[in-house]
C-alpha cells in the first residue's frame, strides 16, 4: 500500500508539474463551453421551443435553464473522458523515455504500477471535470437556474462516475500504445468520436432506428443520460409546474435522451447507474488482468 502511495504521489505530481499537459487537460472544457454556446446556444433553443404546444407562453429564464442544462450536459459527458485519456498521458510518456523500465526493475509489482496509473489519472482528471463542473453551475446560474441540491450532488455523483468509466477505458487503450504519435492520434479520435456516440454532440433520438439499437449497447450513452437528466430534471419540473402535459415533457425528454430506450424498453435511472458501475468493474478488471499477463509473459 505504501508502495502504491508513492507511485501515485509521484504520477500526480509529474501531471500538475507539466504545465502543458495541466493546461491542456484543463482548457479543453472550457473551449467546449464557448464553442456550444456560440454555436449550438440557438440550435438547441429552436428545437425546444419547436417542441413546446402551441397556447403556452415560455418564459426566457426557463428557455435559457433548458438550453443550460442540455449545453451542460453534453460538455461534461464528454470532458470526463476525454481529459480522462490526456491525464493518462504519462503512462505512454514514461514508456517513451524509458521511465517505466526503471519502475519494473525496482521490485514492484506490474499490477500495483498499473493502479497507481489509474488512481493518479483518477485524481488528476476528477479535480479538473470538478473545476469544470463548478464553471458549468457558475454559467447556468447567471442564465436560467432550476437545480435544487439533490439535482447538483447526483450531477457530481454522475461525473465521479464518469471519470471512473473515462479513466479505467483510457488506461485500457493507454497499455497497448507506446509512442508520441500513436497517442495524439488516440486522443484525436476519441475526441472528436467520443462525443457522437455517446450522444453528446446529437441527441441519439435523431439517428436512424437501427444505430440507435446499436449504441444502446454502449455504455457511454447512458452515463451521458444520467448528467442530462440530473442537469435538467428542475426545468422538467417547472415545466409541469406551468401547466405544460406530462406527455409533452416526455416527449421533449425522449428528443434529449433523458429518456433512453433498449429495444423499445424504457431504461430507468437506478439501471443506467448499474450499468455505468459493473462497466468501470469490468474495465479496471481487465486492466488489472492485462497488466498481470504482461508481468508473466516478462519473467
Amino acid at each position: 500500500m505504501r508502495t502504491l502511495n508513492q507511485l501515485i504521489k509521484r504520477n500526480v505530481k509529474l501531471f500538475f508539474k507539466d504545465k502543458g499537459m495541466f493546461f491542456t487537460s484543463l482548457i479543453t472544457p472550457v473551449i467546449l463551453l464557448v464553442l456550444y454556446v456560440t454555436f449550438l446556444k440557438n440550435v438547441y433553443q429552436d428545437a425546444f421551443l419547436s417542441s413546446v404546444p402551441d397556447g403556452f407562453d415560455i418564459s426566457d429564464k426557463l428557455i435559457n435553464g433548458f438550453v443550460g442544462g442540455q449545453l451542460i450536459s453534453s460538455i461534461l459527458a464528454v470532458s470526463c473522458v476525454t481529459v480522462a485519456f490526456c491525464s493518462n498521458m504519462l503512462m505512454v510518456q514514461d514508456k517513451v523515455n524509458g521511465s517505466i523500465k526503471d519502475l519494473t526493475i525496482a521490485p514492484v509489482k506490474r499490477s500495483v504500477l498499473a493502479m497507481s496509473y489509474y488512481f493518479a489519472t483518477l485524481i488528476s482528471t476528477l479535480v479538473i471535470c470538478f473545476t469544470a463542473t463548478g464553471i458549468c453551475l457558475v454559467y447556468v446560474a447567471a442564465t436560467g437556474w432550476y437545480m435544487s441540491v439533490s439535482d447538483v450532488v447526483l450531477l457530481l455523483i454522475d461525473v465521479f462516475m464518469l471519470v471512473m468509466f473515462g479513466t479505467a477505458l483510457s488506461s485500457i487503450i493507454n497499455f497497448f500504445l507506446n509512442t508520441q504519435g500513436q497517442m495524439s492520434a488516440v486522443g484525436t479520435i476519441v475526441s472528436s468520436g467520443y462525443g457522437f456516440i455517446c450522444g453528446a454532440y446529437m441527441p441519439i433520438s435523431q439517428f436512424s432506428d437501427g444505430l440507435q439499437k446499436v449504441i444502446s449497447f454502449l455504455p457511454g450513452t447512458y452515463a451521458t443520460s444520467l448528467v442530462r437528466n440530473h442537469s435538467m430534471n428542475g426545468v422538467y419540473k417547472e415545466m409541469i409546474h406551468q401547466g405544460i402535459p406530462d406527455e409533452f415533457v416526455d416527449a421533449i425528454k425522449d428528443s434529449v435522451d433523458c429518456n433512453l430506450y433498449f429495444f423499445d424498453n424504457k431504461v430507468q435511472i437506478e439501471t443506467m447507474y448499474l450499468i455505468l458501475g459493473v462497466t468501470i468493474a469490468l474495465l479496471i478488471a481487465i486492466y488489472i488482468v492485462m497488466n498481470v499477463l504482461k508481468s508473466k509473459k516478462s519473467k
